[in-house]
Order: structure tokens, then C-alpha cells, then sequence
């Protein structure tokens, strides 16, 4: 059955689907960033309000800056829309239809019907999922970097603009010619901090532009933080297959674990959803659960994947078969990163390695560990170097945290040690394989990459314990180095 409005009512019983009037529905957030996440996420909590009688006029805008996101878009228009979820779980599978979008915006060289939509003072929320690299920060220090030549194109036009976040200030500053009340931006990225991020891009970006409009923003806008989690893997034949096989021809169908939280810091300048009514947490806390969630579950994943890649598993599951990978995981995050976490209400990071431990081990989510290493640079920057930072500084253990980064130069060497390619994984992978290569015989060469390891590379506690590393894997494998790390 073709997914689309009218055939919502054919659809498998076993299916569920919206039970509000899609057709009532009126717009009150733009999404920038319209992957498998946010479908599984942000719009999923939005319909389950939907599904209550609520929140009918915060539907979602779909939208992009890029030119291949016009695929998608011609995707979602031509099923009105619609997503069909599943729901990979040991215990059993299950579908529903999601119908919290009611539109896409077309993709323009210049932003121009994007920057009009979020002009429009209907639009309160303007979210992003634009993955961590998306932000235009400088690698080492994790600020603003104004000299990237998409943010120099902005701020030269800044009327047609290349970024989501020249954009946004472009629609800004029609809302403010106009009298109309900005709208909260709001990130859903994994990134630390990931509204005072947004704030600063954004008004970093606004004063170099236009030093008033910037004050305008600064003084209006509201930009809260929050965390977010849900194991979302791409969309591959296997999950096309799988859609198929429940009765629904869906060309956008998207799998998760049964397992989602959102926690957010209630600071919004233009109205919200109630999305606590739907399971979303709203505290003052934001960052304990995000250092947590970021350190453990994103840190975890770098953990684990570059010695999976290395030995050639394909996915995270049969990455936590491995029992040397899976004690690997479990030594690091439990001696070395759980020390310098907080604990939340209701969770321990004991409990929180537990908690990802089974679900990084569910056999149903064919999460690749492809994807999960993609853009090593931003995400090992972001979740791992941090905890060896406090780790040095607190005189703590870092072994294994310098085993990770070990395994992440060897895996970007570019082979498996069964001989094959492994193929270009990162924006800024010819770097990455040239100082990976020069690592084999002369290990500081990976830390001078300054732009990742900053002042890292000169402590002579963690070169000494990265260059071991390097070492012994080069010399006798992966297998033996986590052995190794085990008996020590």
C-alpha cells in the first residue's frame, strides 16, 4: 500500500497511524535537517501531542540548504509527508505512521523560500538537526570560526545566504523590519552545549553582518540547550525491505530502538509544544544529562567502532559480540569516563553503562558501524577528548581513552587487518590518512593535528600512552592490544 493520506485508513491493521484531521493541521516549526533522527524524534514526540488533541498548530516545515536535500524532499512530498516508524526491539517488532510534517520547502540556491517561510510570524521554533560538523567551529577550540568560506560568502550576501544560520538571520531581520516576534532557535544536535553553540554561530555570524540586527537577536531569540537520544540507523535496502514485508510501500521508512529521551532547558521566547506530556524532560540540568549521554553513549561509540572497522564488523550489535570490544567499552566508560560524570535523577553512570551496553547490543537495530564512525573528526573531538582532557587534569586514568584514539589513527590508515579498504569516512579524511600513515612510524604525527588535539598533543603523559598504543597495534593487531589493555 502506498503511504499517503488517502490510503492511511487501508493501511495493515497492525499499523498505527494519525487519528487527528492531518488537513487542520497549521505550521509552527521549521526543521532545518530532515534525517532519520529528527523523524524518529522531534516529530515523533510532536505526534504523539497530535495523537491527544494537542499541539495542532506546531506542525512542521521540513527543510535544507543543500542541494542533494531536494531528494528527500521529493521523496516526503510525494507520500504527503508521512513517515512510517518502526520499532526494532528483542522482544518483537512494531510500525506506526507519523503525520506531524505537513511540508517541505522547496531547496533554492540562495535560501530564498526558506528564509520567507521562517520569515512568516506563524513560524515560533526554527530547530536544526545539522550533526555536529554542521556549526562552522574551529575543531581545537570548539568556537566560532568566521573564516570559513560559507560564513564569508553570508556575511558578503547576506541577503541570499549559503548556511542554515545566515538564513535564519535573514528571516530575523524581516521579522524585526516587519515588528513580528523572533522565533526560538533550537538545536537537536549532539553537540556540547548545543544551544550556547547555536547562540554563538548565530550571533557571531548576525553582528558580523550587521552589529544591530546582532543586539536584536541576542536580546529577543532564545536559544535553549538540550539533550537528545534515540538510536536511529540509516535507511538501507534492509529497512526498505522491511517496511515492504509490514505492508506499506514507504520510500523514507525509518528504524529505531525502543528507547528516546529529550531533555530540554525551558527557554523559549515565542510559545512550545507541551512536550513534557509526551515524555520530554524539561530541567535546569540539561548539561549533567548531556555530559553524560554525550561522554558515555557518543564517546562509547567511537570507542567501540574504529577496532570494529579495523576487524571488519559490520554492525554495532556484532560489535558488542566481540567480547574483547565489548570489555573495552565497559573498562573505559566505567574507570575512565564515569568518574567525571554526574549522576542525573534516576541514573547512575553505573547504570547509564548498563543501560547502553543492552542497547548497543540489541541484535534487531542494524545500526553500521559505518555510520557510526563517520566524521571521526567532529564526534571524537566532541564526546572523547573532552573526558582525557578532564581525565589529565583530575590525574586520573586515560589508558584506554589513549588506546581510543589509537584505534581511530589506525583505523584512518585506510585498511582492515585482513587486507581490504576502508573506504573514505570523514570530510577531512585525505588529512586524517596522511598523519595516520606518518603515525605508523612516528606516532606524534597524528596529535600534531593540532586543530583536533590542541595542547593535548604537548602532554607528555598522553603522547607517551597514545605512542604505546600505536605501536603495539602496528606490531601484533587489535586483538592484542585489547587484551592487552585488559590485563592492565
Amino acid at each position: 500500500m502506498k503511504l499517503s493520506n488517502a490510503t492511511l485508513n487501508d493501511l495493515p491493521e497492525a499499523i498505527a497511524r494519525p487519528t487527528y484531521d492531518r488537513s487542520g493541521l497549521t505550521p509552527g516549526i521549521v526543521h532545518i535537517g530532515l534525517g532519520n533522527f529528527h523523524r524518529a524524534h522531534q516529530a515523533w514526540y510532536l505526534h504523539r501531542l497530535m495523537q491527544e488533541g494537542a499541539a495542532l498548530d506546531w506542525a512542521i516545515v521540513g527543510a535544507g540548504v543543500r542541494a542533494y536535500d531536494e531528494t528527500m524532499r521529493l521523496k516526503m512530498a510525494a507520500q504527503d509527508y508521512l513517515t512510517t516508524l518502526i520499532e526494532l526491539d528483542p522482544a518483537g517488532t512494531s510500525a506506526e505512521v507519523v503525520g506531524s510534517m505537513i511540508d517541505y520547502v522547496p531547496i533554492v540556491e540562495g535560501n530564498g523560500p526558506l528564509i520567507a517561510r521562517m520569515a512568516d510570524p506563524a513560524i515560533r521554533i526554527v530547530a536544526l538537526t545539522v550533526t555536529e560538523g554542521g556549526y562552522f567551529l574551529d575543531p581545537a577550540t570548539k568556537s566560532f570560526d568566521p573564516a570559513h568560506p560559507d560564513i564569508q560568502h553570508d556575511i558578503a550576501n547576506p541577503e541570499t545566504p549559503k548556511t542554515a544560520f545566515g538564513a535564519m538571520i535573514a528571516a530575523l531581520r524581516q521579522r524585526r523590519a516587519a515588528g513580528d516576534r523572533p522565533f526560538t532557535c533550537q538545536s537537536c544536535d549532539n553537540l556540547p552545549g548545543n544551544g550556547d553553540k547555536l547562540r554563538e554561530v548565530v550571533l557571531g555570524l548576525a553582528k558580523l553582518m550587521d552589529a544591530d540586527l546582532g543586539a536584536w537577536i541576542e536580546e529577543n531569540s532564545s536559544f535553549p540547550n538540550s539533550m537528545v537520544d534515540c538510536i536511529v540507523p540509516a535507511t538501507g535496502p534492509k529497512e526498505l525491505d522491511l517496511v515492504r514485508k509490514l505492508g506499506v510501500e514507504d520510500d523514507v521508512p525509518v528504524t529505531h530502538e525502543n528507547f528516546r529521551q529529550w531533555v530540554i532547558e525551558d527557554d523559549f521566547c515565542n510559545g512550545r509544544p507541551d512536550w513534557e506530556r509526551a515524555g520530554a524532560t524539561f530541567t535546569d540540568q540539561v548539561h549533567d544529562y548531556e555530559a553524560m549521554k554525550l561522554r558515555m553513549l557518543n564517546g562509547g561509540h567511537q570507542v567501540i567502532a574504529a577496532p570494529a572497522e579495523i576487524l571488519g564488523i559490520e554492525t554495532i550489535a556484532g560489535t558488542m559480540e566481540h567480547p574483547g570490544i565489548r570489555a573495552l567499552l565497559r573498562k573505559v566508560a566505567l574507570e575512565e569516563i564515569a568518574p567525571h560524570v554526574q549522576d542525573v535523577p534516576g541514573m547512575t553512570p553505573a547504570q547509564y553503562v548498563d543501560l547502553i551496553d543492552r542497547r548497543f547490543s540489541n541484535p534487531k537495530i542494524h545500526d553500521t558501524v559505518r555510520r557510526v564512525a563517520f566524521d571521526g573528526s567532529s564526534r571524537h573531538t566532541g564526546a572523547v577528548l573532552p573526558g582525557i582532557r578532564d581525565s589529565l587534569v583530575a590525574g586520573t586514568k586515560i589508558n584506554g581513552l589513549a588506546l581510543s584514539q589509537a584505534l581511530w589513527c589506525r583505523m584512518c590508515a585506510g585498511t582492515r587487518e585482513d587486507g581490504s579498504t576502508i573506504e573514505p569516512n570523514d570530510p577531512v579524511w585525505d588529512q586524517l590518512n596522511a598523519a595516520a600513515l606518518a603515525a605508523r612510524d612516528a606516532p606524534q604525527a597524528w596529535l600534531e593535528q593540532r586543530q583536533f588535539y590542541g595542547k593535548l598533543a604537548d602532554d607528555a603523559r598522553f603522547a607517551e600512552a597514545f605512542a604505546r598504543w600505536v605501536r603495539l597495534i602496528w606490531a601484533e593487531g587489535v586483538e592484542a592490544a585489547l587484551e592487552a589493555y585488559q590485563k592492565g
